[in-house]
């Protein structure tokens, strides 16, 4: 079974009640999804391997550590997950960035792929995969899937709010990908929103309605 883990640092925290409020502005909506996404990759990436180096310091020579030529990529779930990729790339900025986009099928109700676009070597890539709500889990639960069908085997799913639904589908589905969230919410409306959540966050990122 995967592991849920919800970030209870300070700084997310404080940035996540002004992201949830209502009167939060769309300048400052996108900044803190991108702020809140950098805090969480740098905890999400805590398990990155590292090799010892010996660099020159003006000083003298020193052993270092740096991460083990290991491949990264990021994948947003479009639109919404558009938000968090610049604050990850600011914390790792030679990551590569996929995207997948997709839609509800209104007859089956089934994400339906529309834009598939990766890296080359994307199933040598270990990818996390962002979008800053996990509520039915159906869009994430199906952008892993596309990925796995790809040969990508190590995946990460990071959201900044999640609901219980989201994340029990994710783990039946998924078992092997962990789950990041800032907050893990009460439960999903009869409109499918989270609750309390923060609203549409595509729309409070884009300005539109």
């Amino acid at each position: 079974m995967s592991k849920v883990c919800v970030f209870d640092h300070p700084l997310i925290q404080h940035k996540l009640s002004i992201l949830r409020d209502k009167n939060t502005s769309v300048k400052e909506f996108r900044e803190l999804i991108s702020e809140i996404a950098m805090l969480m990759c740098y905890e999400a990436t805590r398990d990155l391997p590292l090799e010892e180096i010996t660099i020159e310091t003006p000083v003298a020579p020193a052993v270092c550590r740096r991460i083990s030529g290991k491949k990264l990529a990021v994948v947003p779930i479009l639109r919404a997950g558009l938000g968090m990729v610049d604050g990850m790339v600011s914390m790792m900025p030679n990551v590569k960035v996929g995207h997948i986009g997709l839609f509800r099928d209104p007859a089956t109700l089934e994400p339906v792929k529309y834009y598939f676009k990766m890296p080359p070597d994307i199933e040598e890539r270990d990818v996390i995969v962002v979008d800053p709500m996990l509520a039915t889990g159906g869009s994430a639960s199906a952008a892993v899937t596309f990925l796995k069908e790809v040969g990508v085997r190590h995946i990460k799913l990071m959201s900044i709010i999640g609901a219980p639904e989201g994340v029990r589908r994710m783990q039946e589905d998924h078992p092997d990908v962990d789950i990041f969230v800032a907050a893990l919410d009460d439960h999903l409306n009869d409109h499918g929103y989270i609750v309390p959540g923060l609203g549409d966050a595509g729309d409070r990122i884009f300005g539109t309605k």
